[in-house]
């Protein structure tokens, strides 16, 4: 199963999540109008490096565009994720940009 396809968007507790091996991986947000600021992203320890944080970035950013909605990253690692692929540099906001 590709992993970005299992992310949920958990609408109650405002973040997308990720449950591999027992374990949730996380993406929090506010959502104003139509921009979502993410402000808090949280892989437990034992699936960092194996690329279950960028599954999520990448499944919570795909939902991000099938709804319109324009992105601040306040949370560094989606900041990141935007950075190193500029396939989703349009998603975001008017007000935010990067010095590349």
């Amino acid at each position: 199963m590709d992993d970005a396809a299992a992310v949920r968007h958990n609408r109650e507790a405002n973040r997308f999540e990720l449950e591999r091996e027992g374990r949730l991986a996380i993406a929090e947000y506010r959502l104003h109008g139509d921009t979502i600021t993410f402000t808090h992203t949280y892989v437990p320890p034992e699936l960092r490096g194996g690329g279950v944080g960028s599954a999520l970035v990448r499944g919570a950013l795909e939902y991000v565009r099938a709804q319109g909605l324009k992105v601040v990253p306040a949370c560094s690692f989606v900041a990141k994720y935007i950075r190193e692929h500029p396939e989703t540099q349009d998603l975001l906001a008017a007000q935010h940009s990067f010095d590349f």
